[in-house]
């Protein structure tokens, strides 16, 4: 895929920040391609903009205070597969690029890339239709030998899944005590590991690692 033998080619920049978003459009410009470019600003907006316009590249963040992208870039691939998607984020690109390129982005630039860095991304997402930095191609050799980092899940045992399923649903240390028929001192051992093995420190993104994984 070279996006330069057609013109114009249509970008859709969504961010709730619109320094960001301006700060790309001077990326753009400055490349002097014959670019169109769509601005979105929440995560409904961005969703609907990509699905009803016939976009070539999306540049997205990967939250935005009505969601997460990684909700709507797979239901994105599945209508315009041909869309080409770089996630552009300030979240730790180490810890959680390969979540966003599983779900079917096309690359992971973090925010704190120097303005070469942007260009070269943006350069090969034009060209190649993917940016994959030396971060994320470490990070795929590695999640080859080690699928857990893929899905953080997998390294739960069977019992310390089910539990988390438990508080996921609400339930506190006494009733999962009582479902389970073990002691509460026991839930609260195993709640303690499941928090370390998933480098998390609340019922809150707990949850939120459910929805994605599961």
């Amino acid at each position: 895929m070279n996006l330069l033998d057609q013109k114009p080619i249509t970008f859709l920049l969504a961010d709730d920040h619109s320094l960001i978003r301006q700060g790309l459009v001077f990326v753009l410009e400055e490349m002097e391609l014959d670019a169109e470019i769509i601005h979105a600003s929440n995560l409904q907006l961005a969703f609907k903009s990509a699905i009803e316009n016939p976009i070539d590249i999306i540049i997205i963040d990967a939250h935005f205070p009505d969601g997460n992208s990684l909700s709507i870039i797979p239901e994105i691939k599945k209508s315009k597969p041909e869309t080409k998607i770089l996630v552009f984020s300030g979240i730790d690109e180490n810890v959680h690029a390969l979540k966003y390129i599983n779900a079917g982005a096309n690359g992971f630039l973090s925010k704190l890339s120097e303005e070469d860095e942007v260009k070269v991304a943006l350069e090969k997402m034009v060209q190649n239709g993917e940016y994959i930095s030396s971060t994320v191609q470490g990070l795929l050799i590695h999640s080859m030998r080690n699928p857990q980092l893929l899905n953080p899940l997998k390294t739960l045992t069977e019992r310390e899944m089910e539990i988390a399923k438990m508080y996921a649903e609400g339930l506190g240390n006494l009733e999962i005590a009582n479902q389970l028929d073990i002691k509460q001192n026991t839930v609260s051992t195993l709640k303690k590991r499941i928090f370390d093995k998933l480098n998390i420190e609340n019922i809150v993104e707990l949850i939120e690692l459910m929805k994605e994984h599961q």
